[in-house]
């Protein structure tokens, strides 16, 4: 992968690029809540079995996949990528999942359209996000995720490590802001979370979505039980 593609590989994975994941925490705030996570080992513990349930076997094989219907061409990708994205929906059973996943892809696709009109799947964007809008397609975030990936040259692994890596750093970030941890924790358990993160893109590797799987049931009651809060400081 080229410079050029690494860098916005690195800012689309970014905690800083407006996708919304700051908002949400995917049912930890509720796990802080009743007291079942609350110290740095419970957070490494529910991001593993995150990672390893849900986001590497669902999430990233269908990012992977709409990168290679997105390259398929701009007819063909786009239905391709609608069907992953019905598929993806009705994966996420958890109203507050769907929705956090909804959002963020939304998001990319808007980015993405504005950054760069010349990209040759530029238009294939433009439509999906336009599809989107008039709710004619969900939008979730592995989805775009992976169109944006094949518009920009995205390496199939980096991309897979990439999102998995972001996802982990985003759920550390909202840990600190839920419970008594440093900055120093949630580094630790960035850098205990590698190796999981490596063998995770590599098992993923040449998937189609229809392998795509998910099975993380106490996260996904976690997170409908989270809208009952009586206070909450994510939107999921």
């Amino acid at each position: 992968m080229n410079c050029e593609s690494f860098l916005c590989l690195l800012q689309f994975s970014d905690g800083l690029f407006p996708a919304g994941a700051y908002a949400h925490s995917f049912g930890l705030e509720f796990f802080a809540a009743d007291g079942t996570i609350r110290d740095a080992s419970g957070v490494e513990s529910f991001l593993r079995s995150y990672l390893q349930g849900s986001v590497a076997p669902t999430d990233v094989i269908a990012a992977l996949a709409s990168r290679k219907a997105a390259i398929s061409g701009r007819t063909a990708g786009i239905e391709q990528c609608v069907a992953i994205d019905h598929s993806l929906d009705v994966m996420k059973s958890a109203s507050e999942l769907r929705d956090a996943s909804r959002q963020m892809g939304r998001q990319v696709l808007r980015i993405a359209g504005n950054l760069d009109n010349s990209l040759p799947l530029h238009q294939l964007i433009v439509d999906l996000l336009r599809a989107v809008e008039n709710e004619e397609t969900p939008g979730h975030h592995a989805m775009a995720f992976g169109v944006v990936g094949a518009a920009f040259g995205w390496l199939e692994k980096e991309m897979a490590c990439s999102y998995l890596y972001s996802t982990c750093a985003g759920l550390i970030a909202a840990a600190l802001r839920l419970l008594p941890l440093g900055q120093l924790s949630g580094q630790q358990i960035l850098w205990a979370l590698g190796s999981s993160i490596t063998s995770l893109a590599e098992e993923v590797q040449g998937k189609e979505i229809a392998d795509i799987w998910s099975f993380a049931p106490e996260i996904e009651i976690a997170s409908m039980r989270h809208a009952m809060l009586d206070a909450r400081l994510f939107r999921s």
